[in-house]
């Protein structure tokens, strides 16, 4: 099986890394990766030193949108996808991040 692992640079600028992203995943697909693996929290920038309140706004719900765009394209590039999402919990709850599409 040809795999893709994507690493790339995140700004704080989310439709920025996922657009990125999804370029990646389009070109791993072009070149022959069945499956393509996304570096952890691809959509925005590593956060995880330190747990901080403040960031738990990043947190989606899983489905949710960034859930859905990465499903999409899995779906038209043909690929099985490995993504790391920041997930939304119920409140009270801390987030935790790890999916799989």
């Amino acid at each position: 099986m040809k795999t893709g692992i994507i690493q790339q640079t995140c700004s704080p600028n989310q439709a920025e890394n996922i657009a990125k992203s999804l370029a990646a995943i389009k070109t791993c697909a072009e070149q022959g990766a069945e499956l393509v693996v996304l570096q952890e929290l691809h959509c925005g920038i590593y956060f995880c030193q330190a747990e901080s309140a403040e960031l738990f706004d990043l947190a989606e719900p899983i489905p949710g949108p960034a859930y859905h765009t990465f499903a999409q394209a899995a779906k038209e590039n043909k690929v099985v996808l490995v993504t790391s999402l920041f997930e939304k919990r119920a409140p009270g709850i801390l987030p935790q991040h790890g999916s799989s599409i």
